[in-house]
């Protein structure tokens, strides 16, 4: 494993599809290396565009975030102190999600939105990208279902994002190993 780089595993929860329109609603992270060094938060939603779909799946709402998450910029605050304090001196952070463009695009925007910064930087690593390549499968192969039978003994996500993110580092661990860099 390369020592100058902290992989740390991310999951979001969202009210949509894309953080123009759409609010972050959960984060979850863990260190790849070490899943039990874990962060969570919970976000207020800043307007009240939902799907239905995106709200069953988290089973968070906007009326309880709304009274109960932090507002983002507070949130967002306490993730990137937790990512330097969990980062050693000289250590990058590399950012690491299942699917990890759209678990990206939320964190991004809402660390530059609302902190005008980004611990990562441009270092984002995805695992199902990173599966494709080890495996030789097609993109269509490389869904959970596909990666959970070989990597979680089949079982689902369970759409948390504190418990996806250890999946997805889980997941994580077992593809360095195959690269030879565990």
């Amino acid at each position: 494993m390369n020592n100058s780089e902290t992989y740390i595993s991310i999951d979001v929860e969202t009210a949509g599809p894309h953080p123009a329109s759409y609010s972050l609603l959960s984060i979850g992270a863990c260190l790849v290396a070490d899943s039990t060094r874990t962060f969570y938060v919970e976000v207020q939603p800043v307007n009240d565009n939902a799907l239905p779909h995106a709200l069953q799946v988290s089973g968070l709402t906007l009326e309880y975030l709304a009274e109960h998450g932090l507002p983002p910029a507070e949130a967002m605050a306490q993730f990137e102190a937790w990512v330097l304090h969990e980062t050693p001196p000289g250590h990058r952070p590399v950012f690491v999600a299942f699917n990890a463009p759209f678990d990206w695009m939320f964190v991004c925007d809402y660390f530059y939105r609302y902190l005008g910064r980004n611990p990562f930087g441009h270092n984002a690593l995805d695992i199902k990208a990173l599966y494709m390549g080890l495996s030789g499968v097609r993109w269509c192969e490389t869904s959970m279902a596909y990666v959970a039978a070989r990597y979680l003994d089949g079982h689902p996500l369970a759409h948390h994002a504190l418990h996806d993110a250890q999946d997805q580092a889980e997941i994580m661990r077992k593809l360095l190993a195959a690269c030879g860099d565990w």
